[in-house]
């Protein structure tokens, strides 16, 4: 086996780190989720509650992560193992670290399913299809619909996704992810910027302020709180290996806690300012401000076909998407790349072509799941067909426990006189961040995997009724 590995690159510099980091937490959920359970939950009063939560969740659980991978300074499962032993306990935690990998390579396998709707619509926006609708919601469903429904379609454009991907990540860390982030985080804001101001001026600005930022506390309501801190904690790429595969790239010298905020920081105000880019073209034309893909590929193409210019900036908009979309499939990728270099001794080359072609395989089971496939649209209590399945199992079950490990891991078990303010670059507030990942963090993961499950609210009820 070949002793070079992976994680002898290093990002070249501090920006680096977290354009990359920024680029992973960045991606579909900003430009939907985060503003419609904004506006669905208080507006400024769930702004509050979500800053706080990633103060108090989110910010600790990277910062341990970006430990783990700058101490271990291996792919995530073997920076895990590796430092467990250097701390005189049980190798076994490098289980946990695999455990985040193989979430991050199952989301990943239906992520990229999606991200393909994205560069299907820049086609259809460039082509004209959006604005020959004019503004009639049967042809922009049909629309749909017909990629949707179409396996050729989701094969085609999924293998565009992935092929990009392989291509970029094949040139290595700093040749290949860090040039590809350096010039798709800055455009990506840069179009984010467009399309925010030219939605700003020809949409209704006021009723989106309205929406996302009045501060309803009469809507902040305990599952309001909740939905905050499990977006908190699932919108900073945590618990998939990335966040410890890129500390594990990270320059000597550079502070753990500083890097981490700034990255948290970064990924709120694209959230914030893709709302403010959505909602008053949503708002201006009468279209409910639902979540989910739906907001995206059928609402917002029925706008964009009634507005100036609405073939134009629907290219824009969708360039946009598939930009924040591909940040975070190449921060996907780069943890099971790293994987087969360093624990298989394969070439660069080889481990991307190898784990592009493993993602591919498995992103049929989404494939056939979306456009009906009988096989794959099975109902089980997890949900209908693959898609669900790996959608729930990832997000409900996987991430949660992943992520209180880690915090029990870092909070808890390594020695104290190694896990120290020096190790992580704190000048400040080590001792507060310590007492946060050891009590506050796994309390706040419990409660989100319990109500992901669906054991909360059976609780609740329950006392209500003993009460």
């Amino acid at each position: 086996m070949s002793t070079t590995t992976s994680v002898s690159s290093r990002w070249s510099s501090k920006l680096a780190f977290i354009l990359a980091a920024t680029g992973s937490a960045v991606g579909l959920g900003n430009l939907w989720k985060f503003p419609y359970i904004m506006g669905q939950n208080g507006g400024g009063a769930f702004v509050l509650v979500y800053l706080f939560c990633v103060l108090l969740v989110g910010i600790p659980v990277m910062m341990a992560e970006v430990y783990i991978g700058k101490e271990g300074r291996s792919s995530p499962a073997h920076a895990m193992g590796k430092v467990a032993r250097e701390h005189n306990i049980s190798s076994n935690w490098s289980y946990n670290g695999a455990l985040g990998v193989l979430a991050g390579f199952l989301i990943l396998s239906f992520y990229v399913v999606i991200a393909g709707w994205a560069v299907a619509y820049i086609y259809y926006s460039a082509s004209g299809a959006i604005t020959a609708a004019n503004g009639q919601s049967a042809v922009i469903q049909h629309l749909f619909g017909s990629l949707v429904g179409s396996v050729d379609k989701l094969i085609l454009f999924t293998t565009i996704i992935i092929g990009v991907s392989v291509y970029v990540l094949s040139h290595g860390v700093k040749q290949g992810l860090e040039i590809a982030i350096r010039y798709m985080m800055p455009a990506l804001f840069i179009l984010l910027v467009i399309v925010m101001l030219y939605s700003c001026a020809t949409g209704d600005f006021h009723g989106a302020v309205q929406f996302m930022f009045y501060p309803d506390f009469s809507k902040l309501s305990f599952s309001g709180f909740l939905v905050a801190l499990g977006h908190a904690f699932f919108t900073l790429s945590l618990s998939l290996g990335i966040m410890i595969m890129y500390g594990a790239y990270l320059p000597e010298g550079t502070s753990i806690a500083k890097t981490s905020i700034i990255v948290a920081l970064a990924d709120t105000v694209v959230a914030l300012f893709a709302g403010l880019a959505i909602y008053p073209v949503v708002f201006a034309h009468g279209i409910a401000p639902g979540a989910g893909p739906g907001l995206l590929f059928k609402s917002l193409p029925i706008a964009f076909s009634n507005m100036p210019l609405g073939g134009f900036i629907a290219t824009l908009f969708f360039v946009m998407v598939t930009f924040a979309a591909l940040t975070s499939v190449l921060s996907l990728f780069e943890a099971p790349i790293a994987y087969f270099v360093e624990r298989r001794g394969m070439t660069r080359i080889s481990a991307t072509i190898l784990c592009g072609v493993l993602i591919w395989l498995l992103s049929l089971l989404s494939i056939f799941s979306l456009a009906g496939a009988s096989w794959a649209t099975f109902k089980t209590p997890l949900g209908n067909g693959f898609f669900d399945i790996l959608d729930y199992v990832t997000a409900n079950i996987m991430l949660p426990v992943c992520g209180l490990f880690t915090a029990i891991f870092v909070g808890w078990k390594l020695k104290v006189n190694k896990r120290t303010a020096k190790s992580f670059e704190m000048k400040v507030g080590f001792s507060q961040y310590i007492f946060c990942l050891r009590y506050i963090t796994p309390a706040a993961i419990t409660l989100v995997f319990l109500n992901a499950i669906g054991v909360l609210p059976w609780l609740l009820k329950y006392l209500e009724h003993s009460l």
